[in-house]
């Protein structure tokens, strides 16, 4: 388990760079982070554990019952915290992707990221492709057209025309 979640850390860690244009808060790679220092503690509770089975000592099975009903009561509470604060991740992950699309004028970084986000997620916009018209880019361009990468990939000679959703 605790080689999973390494794996799992580092993955989240080394998908951040894909995506940290939307992901400015300094604090975004605390659960990654979290997970990998979560795999260590694993590791050793779980070498606590074998040794005092392997020398059937009843000091170490109750200091590793211990641990384990302490690693049992934090994850419920973090589960509560999690539920708790959803919506509040979801406004300020929200508000952070509307800001880096507003700032999207097809050669910029975060342009980039933005076509590689929609082109990886087969999405456009941050709720629909409606909210392209809220945009500078939008604003500036005058043609009523949101980014080629909001296109579905089946589709070849997609414009990105409002005039034609099903195309996006």
């Amino acid at each position: 388990a605790a080689a999973g979640l390494s794996y799992v850390g580092a993955y989240v860690i080394n998908t951040y760079k894909s995506y940290d244009n939307f992901l400015q808060d300094k604090y975004a790679l605390l659960p990654a982070v979290i997970i990998i220092c979560v795999a260590v503690v694993m590791f050793i509770i779980g070498l606590i554990g074998c040794c005092a089975t392997f020398r059937e000592s009843r000091v170490g099975l109750g200091l590793f019952l211990a641990i384990i009903l302490i690693i049992f009561i934090a994850e419920v509470s973090a589960f509560v915290l999690g539920f708790v604060y959803r919506e509040k991740v979801k406004t300020d992950v929200q508000g952070t992707m509307h800001s880096v699309f507003d700032k999207y004028d097809g050669k910029n970084p975060e342009s980039a990221v933005v076509d590689y986000l929609q082109a990886q997620l087969h999405c456009c916009g941050v709720k629909n492709y409606s909210d392209w018209t809220n945009t500078r880019w939008f604003n500036s361009t005058g043609n009523n057209t949101v980014p080629l990468s909001c296109c579905r990939q089946d589709m070849k000679n997609c414009t990105g025309h409002l005039d034609q959703p099903q195309e996006l």
